[in-house]
């Protein structure tokens, strides 16, 4: 495998921690860019270049896109239903990142660019029933996505398009379907519900609770992805012919409230459930058709959801005893 200049734009987030690991261990040149300072990024690698950067600014896209081969687009404003419903015009800002790389990419001549799109980009209208029928990547038009958030994702899909089609970048874009994993948002607002499920039974577990809180009626269902699987999947995109947007995402469809049972029976505990109906939930039902990437990339999950929803609270559970034992003592 020959070895290439890769920039990763979000590597200080969930998702770009872990795609910049695995670009680093395959002896790749990583220049990783984050608005957030390095004590805040999800993972911090001594061995990449690790830098800095607004790249809503177009110039500091440019310095960014300075002599690199490849560019992997995952930042972006966001977190999960109850950031993106609360904050629509901070996840539209977010074309700004993508418009600016795509003009940055084709005056430095990128080879490659890579753009992290989402299954909130789907219509809406095909996901008011939990038994969710699996979405095509057709299954985008006509366009009712996800307001906000979705939108921003949909029109730079297209971006990224044009600049294929206009300027002969080569684009490549994946719909992600929530992915979870270590190395997570796991409290503060952003979370997504596989983390903040994990961090709400902890909490009641070790304080002697016996409920939790649960968004919405529990009846609506998702699939959920392992970072693990997803980095995977982006590589394997990336060196495709794959030109128009795929979806990349499990296709196990589980409600919230099993998803939440999951945890306790993993924590060894059993919870009642309070349901907050007035809280963001999202749409009914999601999941995903992987019928394209199977056949085209034959790729497939490799972690289950048990296995992958294990791992995942065994590392929020360091990390909440971690922040307790920080916390100074209370005065006698």
């Amino acid at each position: 495998m020959s070895k290439k200049n890769i920039l990763v734009c979000g590597g200080g987030g969930f998702i770009g921690g872990h795609l910049v690991k695995s670009l680093l261990a395959e002896g790749h040149q990583i220049r990783c860019v984050d608005l957030k300072q390095p004590k805040e990024w999800h993972q911090l690698f001594d061995n990449a270049e690790n830098v800095v950067a607004d790249l809503k600014d177009r110039e500091n896209c440019q310095q960014a896109c300075a002599g690199v081969d490849e560019v992997y687009n995952l930042a972006a404003d966001m977190g999960g239903m109850g950031f993106i419903e609360s904050n629509k015009a901070l996840c539209m800002l977010s074309v700004l990142i993508n418009t600016h790389l795509l003009q940055a990419a084709r005056e430095a001549n990128v080879k490659s660019y890579f753009y992290a799109s989402s299954a909130c980009v789907y219509n809406g209208v095909k996901q008011v029933s939990e038994d969710a029928t699996p979405l095509k990547e057709e299954d985008a038009y006509p366009a009712m996505p996800e307001d906000g958030y979705g939108w921003e994702k949909l029109f730079s899909e297209r971006m990224c398009r044009h600049f294929r089609e206009d300027y002969g970048l080569r684009t490549r874009v994946a719909r992600f379907h929530n992915v979870y994993g270590p190395f997570g948002t796991w409290e503060g607002g952003r979370e997504k519900a596989p983390a903040a499920l994990c961090r709400k039974v902890i909490d009641a577990r070790e304080n002697g609770k016996s409920e939790i809180e649960i968004w919405g009626d529990g009846k609506q269902t998702r699939s959920f992805m392992y970072v693990d699987d997803c980095v995977h999947g982006i590589r394997a995109i990336m060196a495709s012919d794959i030109l128009e947007p795929i979806n990349l995402g499990a296709e196990v469809l589980i409600s919230i409230d099993d998803l939440a049972r999951m945890v306790e029976e993993i924590a060894g505990t059993k919870l009642e459930h309070k349901y907050n109906l007035s809280a963001p939930k999202g749409v009914n039902g999601r999941n995903s058709d992987n019928k394209l990437i199977r056949e085209h990339l034959d790729w497939a999950p490799d972690y289950d959801l048990r296995k992958g929803m294990e791992t995942t609270y065994k590392w929020i559970f360091g990390e909440y005893q971690e922040k307790l034992a920080a916390q100074p003592a209370e005065a006698s």
